[in-house]
């Protein structure tokens, strides 16, 4: 008698339900997803297709995936209604935003990034199906959109952390709040920046014992294919300068803005990244579905280059620590740039109950799901 094992799953949006547990599973190989490589024992599925320039993304408790775009200018909700890894409703809250690339949740309401303000719609799960206007909250980030995308999280501390990317490719700017992160409380009050010389980061993330924050943050262009690489940043002092526009990766000065610079007086990067692999998303791994050895290690989201004459990133990596200290950087995920062609570029990445991870994709307009199924040892 074949014996199956159950999960029981309960949201408040669909309730307790039973679903038999995750088994390994074959990709068909005439499927998109064949060609992905993932170490032995991962499996990748979609979670949810048909959702156009899927960028950020956040998870609320109960159960309902936040998306926001790019180009698009929509806001997106994706409903998994029976808890099957398969999402069946998808869900446009808002349109005509100004690149609302970063969603975050608090206390129940959606917090939304556009290139100059931050907006919240209010007890979104009881209007997700008829949801008002956003409420702006802070309009006073600047205007430009070169860089102007934002990524959007709540820090330990509560607050709403802010990114503000140079608007060039490499320039000075009189405002300090460029090429910064900050931070503001959606209740009200103005952005304290809290990380200086930072070209554009559209990812970061706490360590889930330091509570000390982690970010990516993509290095300039026109300097050739091998440099500079982009950078993860440990940001353990407030107010730490990285360099940018003097600096690139710890130890480039820059041809124009370098003059008279010493790389030392910046803080260097915890790791230096492939050149121009557009380091998007990060997530510190803390579910249990995964092997012991992700624990509280990284995933990072490398979109991919543009300006590179053989292209890299197209892919996940796999990055871990030892205390402060990266160990390790290698591959996770890889295969949508096979042959120079392009079939996916990831974005976010978000950490779902049962351990397994949700992966943006904005190329396909996808979200997949990476799940474990092999030996823990």
């Amino acid at each position: 008698m074949k014996k199956i094992s159950y999960l029981i799953i309960c949201s408040l949006v669909t309730g307790c339900i039973t679903v038999e547990k995750p088994k390994q599973m074959t990709v068909p190989s005439d499927s998109p997803l064949a060609h992905i490589e993932l170490p032995a024992g991962f499996n990748i599925d979609y979670f949810a297709q048909n959702v156009p320039d899927a960028r950020s993304i956040c998870l609320s408790p109960e159960g309902v995936l936040f998306v926001g775009t790019f180009e698009e200018g929509k806001v997106y909700a994706l409903i998994d209604k029976n808890q099957d890894f398969k999402v069946d409703t998808v869900l446009t809250l808002v349109s005509n935003l100004n690149m609302p690339n970063g969603v975050a949740l608090k206390n129940g309401n959606l917090y939304i990034a556009e290139v100059n303000r931050i907006s919240v719609i209010e007890n979104i799960h009881q209007n997700l199906y008829n949801p008002p206007a956003p409420t702006t909250i802070y309009d006073g980030y600047p205007d430009d959109r070169h860089h102007g995308w934002k990524y959007i999280a709540f820090g330990p501390d509560g607050l709403l952390y802010v990114p503000v990317g140079g608007p060039c490719n490499v320039c000075e700017r009189d405002n300090p709040v460029y090429s910064s992160i900050t931070r503001i409380d959606v209740d009200g009050g103005t952005p304290e920046i809290i990380a200086k010389g930072v070209r554009n980061s559209v990812g970061f993330a706490w360590h889930p014992e330091t509570g000390e924050m982690w970010f990516t943050d993509n290095g300039r262009d026109m300097l050739g294919d091998e440099v500079p690489g982009d950078e993860l940043n440990h940001l353990k002092i407030l107010g730490s300068h990285f360099g940018f526009p003097y600096c690139h990766q710890g130890n480039i000065l820059d041809p124009k803005f370098g003059e008279g610079k010493n790389c030392e007086d910046y803080t260097p990067p915890a790791q230096v990244l492939g050149p121009h692999v557009a380091a998007l998303g990060v997530e510190f791994y803390t579910g249990s579905q995964f092997p012991n050895s992700y624990n509280n290690s990284m995933l990072i989201a490398e979109h991919g280059s543009w300006n590179r004459t053989d292209p890299i990133g197209y892919r996940l990596v796999h990055i871990a620590l030892s205390g402060d200290s990266v160990i390790s950087y290698s591959p996770f995920a890889e295969g949508w740039l096979k042959g120079g062609e392009t079939s996916g570029r990831p974005v976010d990445i978000e950490t779902m109950p049962d351990g397994s991870i949700l992966v943006s994709d904005d190329f396909s307009g996808v979200i997949y799901r990476i799940s474990y199924s092999g030996s823990m040892e």
